[in-house]
């Protein structure tokens, strides 16, 4: 009897797990709930603090070793190759992404509902921000800028995502003592950065930078703020992360693609310029692809279901800490 009421017990246990696995694939308030849940019930417990802890370090590690190992690519592949065409690469990233969402949708790893215009409608303002915003960065890596005006831009994007998350009034902003933390270490950071001297700034850059910046923060915002929104809905009707994400895809996807034909160097002069015929570039590009592929998705992601904040430094923490690092 003692088996058999093991075997019961860890069927049930296993019929349920797979339940709330498909429950919050499917819906995205009760997915927060749960996060959100299990991360309160882990901070509880102060044996799993380091727990979270290590875990955070250790997406923030990979996040940065992806972001420098894709600079790395970019500085080779670009001037190698001469294909320094920002709206095309940018492009194909999301069409390798969307591709990427839907091959997961049909291998039923993740649920994906069809594109509902009302949610593309919200997402429009994002979408513009994050389209032109990969533009402008891709344009500076294509620039061959290393320590530029970007650099110092990046520092202040968790200051002015701060800024707009009061301007666009989240319903949880950023604690004042997170906010003023932020402020000291990010300030900190744009002084010893600005002091060493910022070389071979392009005169386009005084331009591109802080519009880079402030497109970025506004989108990791607009994002935070559509997740709001669809969490004020009953939950049969909300969308999940996944579907906000696909959606954001696709409205990026229409905002390049016309970018493109409007641009001067239309699509069939930049597939023209490609050696495709060289196994190196296909894999240069591919890397270049799938890399920003993944960190995209990570900073969407944690905006979404943590905090744009939180996004925006998981994006900038490893330039902010290596002024720091320089001084020792």
């Amino acid at each position: 009897m003692e088996v058999t009421a093991t075997q019961t017990e860890w069927l049930v246990w296993r019929l349920k797990m797979n339940y709330d696995f498909m429950t919050t694939t499917k819906c995205s308030g009760r997915w927060r709930t749960r996060y959100a849940s299990a991360v309160r019930c882990l901070s509880a417990h102060h044996a799993l603090k380091p727990l979270v802890a290590s875990l955070v370090l250790l997406v923030v590690v990979i996040y940065g070793l992806g972001d420098k190992l894709r600079n790395f690519v970019a500085s080779i592949f670009i001037p190698q190759y001469r294909y320094p065409y920002p709206v095309a690469l940018s492009f194909a990233q999301v069409l390798v992404s969307l591709l990427f969402l839907n091959l997961l949708h049909a291998l039923d790893l993740v649920h994906l509902r069809s594109y509902s215009r009302s949610l593309g409608e919200r997402m429009l303002p994002s979408a513009i921000c994050s389209s032109i915003q990969a533009v402008l960065t891709m344009w500076a890596r294509a620039s061959s800028s290393s320590s530029n005006l970007f650099v110092l831009m990046v520092l202040l994007l968790p200051l002015v995502t701060v800024a707009f998350s009061f301007a666009l009034k989240l319903a949880s902003p950023p604690a004042s003592h997170i906010t003023a933390l932020t402020f000291i270490i990010s300030g900190t950071s744009v002084i010893i950065t600005a002091s060493e001297g910022l070389l071979s700034i392009v005169p386009l850059e005084y331009i591109y930078g802080p519009l880079a910046l402030i497109l970025h923060s506004l989108s990791l915002t607009w994002l935070a703020k559509v997740s709001e929104m669809e969490r004020s809905h009953p939950p049969d009707s909300q969308a999940s992360v996944f579907d906000i994400y696909y959606t954001q895809l696709v409205n990026q996807s229409w905002v390049l693609g016309l970018l493109w034909c409007l641009h001067p160097e239309r699509p069939w002069h930049v597939l023209s310029q490609a050696n495709w015929r060289s196994l190196l570039f296909h894999g240069y590009l591919l890397a270049i692809l799938l890399l920003g592929m993944v960190l995209s998705f990570l900073v969407g992601v944690v905006a979404l279901c943590v905090s744009p904040l939180a996004a925006a430094l998981l994006h900038s923490v490893r330039y902010i800490v290596q002024p720091f690092f320089q001084l020792l």
